[in-house]
């Protein structure tokens, strides 16, 4: 499985945590989340893709923030239709549309998005858009029906990687492109832990 890194803020930490070489590093521009990116991202490895984090932002904002970052990837965390992901697609980035669970799935609800995003994300349904810190039961995933590689996300941290070890060896886990990491890592909000990211990447 691929590694996502996400929330990622601090200049000098985004630096550090690139040296471990996750394949994705999330940065969120959604100003209600305290990991919100409002300055100057520095230049990273051409072999770690930028993922802007989005929630309900019109077109115009994705696209300045896409050519400001040079985003590779855009993840849609709020209500976007399929109409609006089609139209980000065609502007050569990946696109990501996030779905959240906590119990129970209606996974009717991704068949209109099948087309048109490269990805599908599941995070814990929780009372923020993302970084809610805890996760969902996995074992709702037995039943997906596509084979859209997806994203597994939602407080997953140290203390879940034997849980993850079981589940790469499931069904459930046959699309599972990355596991995407944030609050679980952190020292404060937006400020990632190196070494323990460094020993995640090592036993994943």
């Amino acid at each position: 499985m691929k590694l996502k890194i996400c929330g990622m803020r601090y200049e000098d930490n985004i630096r550090a945590i690139a040296t471990i070489e996750p394949d994705y590093l999330g940065f969120i521009f959604f100003e209600g989340s305290s990991r919100h990116v409002s300055a100057s991202i520095p230049t990273v490895s051409a072999s770690i893709k930028k993922v802007g984090v989005f929630v309900n932002a019109s077109y115009d904002t994705i696209v300045e923030k896409i050519n400001t970052y040079q985003l590779q990837a855009v993840q849609l965390h709020g209500e976007e239709t399929p109409e609006f992901c089609q139209s980000l697609h065609m502007l050569n980035v990946e696109i990501i549309k996030v779905f959240s669970i906590k119990n129970e799935f209606n996974f009717d609800l991704l068949s209109p998005y099948e087309t048109v995003c490269d990805f599908f994300l599941f995070d814990t349904k929780g009372p923020l858009a993302g970084g809610n810190g805890y996760c969902f039961d996995w074992s709702v995933l037995e039943k997906y029906p596509s084979s859209k590689p997806y994203f597994l996300s939602g407080g997953i941290g140290l203390e879940n990687l034997d849980q993850l070890k079981e589940f790469k060896n499931s069904p459930a886990a046959t699309y599972c492109h990355a596991v995407d990491v944030n609050s679980q890592f952190e020292m404060a909000p937006a400020k990632k832990d190196k070494k323990l990211l460094e020993k995640f990447k090592h036993l994943l």
